[in-house]
């Protein structure tokens, strides 16, 4: 029977397993307040892929993970997660952040430097046990910087999910937060940039930074004046355009389609329909990605040392970014429990850091194990944060000056 199918059957298999299964058991289970839907599926990715049901099951995972098939799933996940990417980075306001820049900065720089640090304390310590951690292609400082940067990642759009699950997104507060990490998304982007930098390819980059700008321009200039329903075909091509020059200079292609959204304003298209589309990304595509994330995970220098690094590094993730918003409350006067909410509300790191990683593992730059163990880190914290912050949350509102901004010394300072 397996001789009889087509590649094309084969490929509605890998689908059909992909949305059901982790949808099934997702619902069946009733555990979405501890687990999103999309960390189930990136989950459901983990256990589908090589290291457990393909272990137990090789037949299986040869049969329907062939080559053709995951070459097809990919092409898919690729453009998934660009368009995603590009959404993130369509809905920084940079102005807005402007506004408030001094708590946003501190806010933004503490939260992000403390995990930094002490997430590339984590990588140092992996390296000097083991050389295993290491892709064949990194060097020392690229797997440090790129793991500690991991630790310190938030991811926006997983973020803004949690915060119309708890009600939060439109009023001051949760406002707030996605200010704070608008900011720490471009560090991300920023950090890739320089951790990719290819000095064989060093004149591609300048070119592609100069033509950039000056397509940025034009592209700013011409997309206001169309009709809306061409800004949003206008915007797929100038997407595609932006990953494949960033891919061709030794970037990345996310580092494109990041970009292509970062350098448009999120009120040239209709926020209802804004909020739609990433909605229906999220739903019908991103699983794919889930899934083929799923299957680059590795256990070859063992399941204990995967999981212990993992543990290593969550440690490192959690603690530095409550410590660092422990310091911006201090610094900016917050209310009690303020920091600590806002806190585990920034521990949402599936989606953005699992991309982040995938890149790292693209270039080689770190190991399987060590995307394993970013990859179990990432879910960890992601299914701490609404547990963890909701009761907090729930004290805070109490408080009657909840819904206000932080002190007027401190937002035009």
């Amino acid at each position: 029977m397996h001789g009889t199918m087509s590649t094309t059957e084969v490929f509605l298999i890998a689908l059909l397993i992909i949305f059901s299964i982790p949808y099934l058991v997702w619902r069946i289970a009733r555990i979405d307040y501890y687990v999103p839907l999309v960390v189930m599926q990136i989950i459901g990715g983990v256990v589908l892929g090589p290291g457990v049901i393909g272990a137990a099951f090789p037949d299986y995972y040869s049969f329907v993970f062939r080559p053709e098939v995951v070459a097809a799933l990919n092409g898919i996940a690729w453009w998934g997660v660009m368009i995603f990417v590009w959404i993130a980075g369509l809905e920084l306001d940079l102005r807005h952040a402007w506004r408030h820049r001094y708590e946003t900065g501190v806010t933004s720089g503490l939260a992000l430097m403390v995990p930094l640090v002490l997430g590339c304390v984590a990588a140092l310590v992996l390296l000097s046990l083991d050389d295993g951690w290491r892709g064949p292609l990194g060097e020392d400082w690229q797997v440090v910087l790129g793991i500690g940067m991991a630790c310190a990642v938030t991811a926006l759009p997983i973020l803004v999910l949690f915060l119309e699950k708890l009600a939060i997104l439109r009023e001051p507060l949760g406002q707030r937060i996605l200010r704070y990490a608008s900011l720490d998304d471009i560090a991300i982007w920023g950090v890739l940039a320089l951790i990719l930098l290819d000095w064989d390819r060093i004149g591609r980059q300048a070119m592609f930074i100069m033509a950039f700008v000056a397509a940025a321009w034009l592209v700013r200039r011409v997309v206001p004046r169309l009709a809306e329903r061409d800004r949003w075909y206008g915007a797929l091509v100038w997407l595609a355009a932006c990953g494949f020059a960033a891919d061709w200079c030794g970037l990345h292609f996310m580092v494109g389609a990041f970009l292509a959204g970062a350098v448009l304003d999120a009120e040239w298209f209709d926020r209802e329909r804004m909020d739609l589309f990433r909605d229906h990304v999220l739903l019908a595509v991103m699983p794919v990605f889930f899934l083929s994330t799923g299957l680059k995970t590795q256990w070859d220098v063992g399941g204990i040392a995967v999981f212990g690094a993992a543990a290593l590094l969550l440690i490192a993730s959690v603690g530095g970014k409550l410590l660092g918003l422990w310091c911006a409350g201090r610094v900016l006067k917050w209310r009690k429990g303020e920091a600590t909410l806002i806190g585990w509300l920034l521990q949402t790191k599936a989606l953005i850091m699992i991309i982040f990683a995938n890149i790292l593992l693209d270039r080689q730059i770190i190991s399987p194990e060590s995307f394993t163990a970013l990859l179990l880190m990432a879910i960890a914290s992601t299914m701490l944060s609404i547990p963890l912050a909701a009761p907090k949350l729930r004290l805070l509102m109490a408080d009657p000056g909840a819904a206000r901004e932080p002190a007027e010394a401190n937002r035009h300072r």
